[in-house]
């Protein structure tokens, strides 16, 4: 995508997620981006895709819900701002034996999920879209556009007492992939290959990719 940059540009970010981890990866970096989650269906999401397309592949399944999350953010604002936000959204899905693992519906799931992940290795994959509302006449090109970015993560060979100390937190309930880097699963990861903010939830490396094919520079994201 051959876009011209502008270089006397600047735009506030919309966080399509209600994801705290994110936020404060993005604030860590200098981007305080507004907030606004969006109502989207996942599972009415990905079923849908699926009856079309057949068996989504994992990180398709990622870049999907975060494209759908983007858009249907974008769309809410395009009406109560006139259509003049830059909409991220992300979502992100563990990949172990081929399968897709989103956040664990309860506490004997969280412990089974980690039962089979200790001692192993899974991908991390977070989607990424941006959704670009702003005219030219404010530097912005309407595009969208999107990608994911994989992170292999090794975990400790946990016993079954540490496995349900850690599912008792509550952490893994609320987390995609039943753990963090970030947080109370830390000392649980033994080693990852390739960005560890996407990890967390947002790739910063992908995201300022994505934000120069739009023409924007990392640093002419206004903050706040």
């Amino acid at each position: 995508m051959d876009v011209p940059s502008h270089p006397q540009a600047h735009a506030a970010l919309v966080l399509a997620s209600a994801s705290p981890a994110r936020l404060a990866t993005l604030r860590a970096a200098g981007v305080d981006p507004h907030v606004h989650v969006s109502d989207v269906d996942e599972d009415a999401v990905v079923t849908s895709a699926e009856e079309v397309h057949g068996p989504l592949e994992p990180a398709d399944v990622a870049l999907l819900l975060a494209r759908a999350k983007a858009e249907a953010v974008a769309g809410v604002r395009r009406g109560d701002d006139g259509g003049e936000s830059l909409v991220l959204g992300c979502d992100s899905v563990l990949e172990l034996d081929g399968e897709v693992h989103g956040k664990p519906v309860d506490v004997d799931e969280a412990t089974e999920r980690w039962r089979r992940m200790r001692g192993r290795s899974g991908v991390l994959h977070t989607g990424h879209w941006v959704v670009d509302d702003r005219g030219p006449e404010n530097g912005g090109t309407r595009g969208s556009l999107g990608a994911t970015a994989s992170t292999t993560v090794h975990f400790a060979d946990l016993d079954d007492e540490e496995i349900a100390a850690y599912v008792a937190t509550g952490e893994p309930l609320r987390v995609a992939g039943a753990f963090t880097l970030d947080g109370l699963g830390a000392p649980y990861v033994t080693a990852i290959e390739g960005d560890p903010s996407n990890v967390v939830g947002v790739s910063l490396p992908l995201l300022r990719e994505l934000l120069a094919e739009l023409g924007l520079a990392w640093r002419e994201l206004r903050t706040g």
